[in-house]
């Protein structure tokens, strides 16, 4: 590759989301047993244990994980029964409950079944789609409105939920 070929390889490279220290970093809602981060690096994936993750569900979409292998690193690590895939578009508008729901069911399911599991619910920086994710599993634990959306802002303060991702947990919940 050519140096001009080399420079727009790396200027292409910057535009994709993934990870870095920062959005990585976990952030464990209260007692809740959830932790929402940003993408975490493909060598630390093995390390998530040592954190207490036991299972993860990956929020980021298909293209994303196709292109980065991190939804793969994660299935090696801990076991394709103990990740889950909600393969959401970071847009800003309505999620539809068929790519998310039964993530946000899979995290309840881990956290009702086993007192002992942490789930990382994390997309590429950690502050929309992953929110929503937990914000939807605090909503499914038993969790008003009010509560589940200050315990996601609390203990994850990068974090922001969209009003569209907010209304389409709400209409799920109705439905």
């Amino acid at each position: 590759m050519d140096l001009l070929g080399l420079r727009a390889h790396r200027s292409r490279l910057r535009r994709v989301p993934g990870p870095d220290t920062a959005s990585a970093a976990l952030s464990w809602v209260g007692e809740e047993r959830i932790a929402i981060s940003g993408v975490p690096l493909l060598l630390a994936v093995e390390h998530l244990a040592e954190q207490g993750v036991t299972h993860v569900v990956n929020c980021r979409s298909r293209a994303q994980v196709r292109w980065s292998g991190d939804l793969a690193a994660e299935r090696a690590a801990f076991g394709p029964g103990r990740v889950a895939h909600a393969p959401m578009q970071d847009h800003g508008r309505r999620q539809r409950p068929a790519e998310w729901a039964a993530a946000a069911r899979f995290a309840v399911r881990v956290l009702d079944d086993q007192p002992q599991a942490g789930v990382l619910i994390h997309c590429s920086a950690g502050r929309r789609r992953s929110a929503m994710l937990a914000y939807a599993v605090l909503r499914l634990r038993g969790h008003d409105r009010t509560r589940a959306a200050a315990l996601v802002l609390r203990y994850r303060p990068q974090a922001q939920l969209v009003p569209a991702y907010v209304r389409s947990v709400e209409r799920w919940l109705a439905a």
